[in-house]
């Protein structure tokens, strides 16, 4: 995502990365204006963000995902706010090149524009995030509208939108046939309230090409085919860390699952054998 093309080594090998040396919320409409692909994962430990940031991801997201991937919750309901505050706090402190994205959780922005306001600002000032985002479109126009007004950029989220699993009747995708129209209401929604970019989640490629079309802001495709702006991806679905059902339009890039497993396997063995610590693993 270069604004001026720069080159930086990468210590994991790889060659180099190109691009500019902190991403902002204006690289964004540069990458889009200028069809340079954007790149985003999912991160909740500084760890993994500080891998995911040195391999020139563009942005990082502290998803509510955190609430399958992280506390063991069955959905993404649960997690409070309170619950995402040090993650994202980890993630940000260890990034020193990505754009660091905050998720607002389910129950912390509903009720309007004021608890979403409150919200937002506890994630900049306590974390060191540099973006929020919301779930919904038309429903969340007021929201967002406000969270930018106070200078807070936002990241909007629509299509297939988890904290609404419920209302929505499951794991569906969104979109098809009439609700089409109501998908591209959403976006120039979301465009009209200030957000920077928006999320499209679990929709068809034909009509996610036609959302990226009429929006001037990028548009960022999780299951949402080749036509967009950028891409986003749960880190532990495309590492091969999940041991249930991986969703269609994941890629697993690798099986650190695996790796994991039979490393412990080896090191269980390891001592109950007598075989470590050996020697060497000692101090005089």
């Amino acid at each position: 995502m270069p604004e001026q093309p720069s080159e930086e080594t990468n210590p994991y090998g790889g060659g180099t990365t190109r691009g500019p040396r902190r991403v902002r919320t204006r690289h964004f409409q540069n990458a889009k204006a200028n069809g340079i692909p954007i790149t985003g994962l999912t991160s909740y430990d500084q760890l993994t963000a500080r891998i995911f940031d040195q391999a020139g991801i563009d942005f990082l997201l502290v998803g509510d995902s955190a609430g399958n991937n992280v506390f063991g919750y069955d959905t993404t309901l649960p997690v409070t706010v309170d619950e995402l505050i040090p993650l994202t706090r980890a993630v940000a402190h260890a990034a020193s090149r990505a754009l660091v994205v905050a998720d607002m959780p389910f129950g912390s922005y509903e009720t309007g524009p004021d608890e979403a306001l409150h919200t937002a600002v506890r994630f900049m000032k306590e974390t060191g995030a540099h973006a929020v985002k919301l779930e919904g479109g038309v429903r969340s126009y007021k929201q967002i509208r406000r969270i930018v007004g106070a200078g807070i950029p936002v990241m909007a989220h629509i299509g297939f939108t988890p904290q609404s699993e419920h209302g929505l009747g499951g794991h569906i995708i969104q979109g098809r046939g009439s609700g089409a129209k109501q998908l591209l209401e959403d976006a120039h929604a979301v465009q009209d309230a200030g957000a920077f970019a928006v999320v499209l989640e679990m929709v068809p490629s034909a009509i996610a090409a036609k959302v990226t079309e009429q929006l001037s802001i990028p548009t960022i495709g999780v299951g949402a085919g080749p036509d967009v702006d950028g891409q986003l991806l749960v880190w532990t679905d495309f590492a091969g860390m999940s041991d249930g059902r991986v969703p269609k339009f994941v890629r697993q890039y690798a099986d650190v699952r695996t790796v994991l497993f039979d490393a412990v396997t080896q090191y269980r063995a390891d001592v109950e054998s007598g075989v470590y610590p050996a020697p060497e693993h000692s101090y005089d």
